[in-house]
């Protein structure tokens, strides 16, 4: 087998003289002058980098947990073969824990004119805005002993949008909806609904539904049927303080709320309601308005993308009057916030009045499971120490929410896995009482 490259030319270098390699001066360039040719000849026939051109092209956005694909074209306009080996960098939360060095990485040959594509396979592990960074090149000659290396610039951003984990729970809060909307055998009536039909009574139907008049014209006696209201308007506030920041599980407390909150404004969109999203610490970080019910839930899930907590203390005034101002006529007010005594005590219950006076408030907090695995604790000092610390944390918590429920509040304190779908049952439980 013939050998080629740099294997030949250490086969080449291998068959000389071993006189040649005494210590002297015609020694020493007899030797090194072939390989200094090869190597000037190597370098020499490497296709130049600079003149490469790179362009991009593939998805835009992604879901947290999915993989994106972004494609980039080089297109070698030199008259030399390119061989190179290239690096296409992202920041480190584009990829995998260890994933890095294959994921980015390629080899490619372009002969002259030509072009060739390689593509890299993101997969982010944070949400928010992914913008690549520079691609280095490094082209050799056909024996790899010499290469040129280079960078480009080749903008490209890809989204990272929030999961929507909660999304499975969808289907069954649709039916229980339909449920209340009528469309199924089992009606409900309550203050405020809007009149719907007349069907025959059943034993067991409240008699405050039996329409009289439409009694007397038939031989059978007539209820009133109901469905809740439609068109009603739902302002989802996220609160994206410092609260928000602390980590529950592998996630910050701000991502269970963002779940929670595409949940319910899913089920409220198929519900005929309309739903805004309001996001605040000490300023507006995110607010949508005006969706249709069709383009809500990607206008909330690109909003809610970028976002992340800011380790400022709320400024529950403030909060409060950017949400009466997004919100002049009465609506359900969801507030994604935390219960801790301190925030709601001194932030939140000295304006709380503003806006129960003028709508419904609705709390959702998320709850640490690791404080009732602490409450359970036993069997030694140290385990029944923090057994006594859980519980005083939670008699702290179930305190505040009975002080919010006496100002009118429905409060929802819940777990991260079971936060989304609590918040939808007290969303449904609203509207099936006429509240909304």
């Amino acid at each position: 087998m013939a050998l080629t490259g740099r294997a030949a030319l250490l086969a080449a270098l291998g068959s000389l003289p071993v006189g040649i390699w005494e210590p002297s001066w015609t020694g020493i360039l007899a030797v090194n002058a072939p390989l200094a040719v090869a190597c000037a000849c190597d370098f020499a026939l490497a296709a130049p980098v600079r003149r490469l051109g790179l362009t991009r092209s593939g998805d835009t956005s992604v879901r947290l947990g999915d993989t994106a694909d972004v494609t980039l074209t080089i297109t070698n306009p030199s008259r030399r073969p390119l061989r190179a080996r290239l690096r296409d960098a992202w920041p480190p939360s584009t990829w995998l824990p260890g994933t890095e060095t294959t994921a980015s990485r390629h080899r490619l040959t372009v002969p002259p004119g030509e072009r060739r594509r390689v593509t890299t396979r993101l997969r982010p592990t944070r949400r928010g805005d992914r913008q690549a960074d520079r691609v280095t090149i490094r082209s050799y000659g056909p024996l790899g002993l010499f290469s040129r290396q280079g960078t480009h610039e080749a903008p490209w951003t890809v989204r990272v949008l929030p999961p929507f984990t909660s999304r499975k729970h969808l289907p069954s809060k649709l039916a229980r909806l339909r449920e209340l909307d009528g469309r199924t055998s089992v009606l409900t009536r309550g203050e405020g609904t809007e009149f719907d039909s007349l069907r025959e009574y059943v034993p067991g139907d409240d008699t405050r539904s039996i329409d009289w008049r439409a009694t007397a014209r038939q031989t059978t006696v007539a209820v009133r049927t109901w469905r809740p209201e439609r068109d009603r308007h739902i302002l989802l506030v996220l609160d994206t303080g410092r609260t928000s920041a602390g980590r529950v599980g592998d996630a910050p407390r701000l991502d269970a709320s963002m779940d929670a909150a595409l949940l319910l404004a899913a089920l409220a969109s198929r519900a005929g309601d309309r739903v805004d999203l309001l996001a605040y610490d000490r300023k507006v970080r995110a607010l949508v308005q005006g969706r249709t019910a069709g383009d809500v839930l990607p206008s909330l899930v690109n909003a809610m993308a970028t976002l992340e907590p800011e380790l400022v203390e709320t400024n529950a005034r403030g909060l409060t009057a950017t949400a009466l101002r997004t919100s002049p006529r009465r609506s359900l007010i969801v507030l994604l916030t935390t219960l801790d005594t301190a925030p709601i005590e001194e932030g939140l219950l000295p304006v709380l009045s503003q806006l129960t006076q003028r709508h419904t408030v609705l709390l959702a907090s998320v709850a640490d499971p690791h404080i009732t695995e602490m409450a359970k604790a036993r069997g030694n000092v140290d385990a029944v120490y923090e057994a006594a610390a859980a519980a005083q944390a939670q008699s702290e918590r179930h305190r505040t929410a009975e002080q919010l429920r006496r100002h009118g509040v429905t409060v929802v304190d819940a777990t991260p896995d079971d936060l989304a779908p609590a918040l939808a049952d007290a969303y449904l439980a609203l509207k099936a009482a006429g509240r909304l």
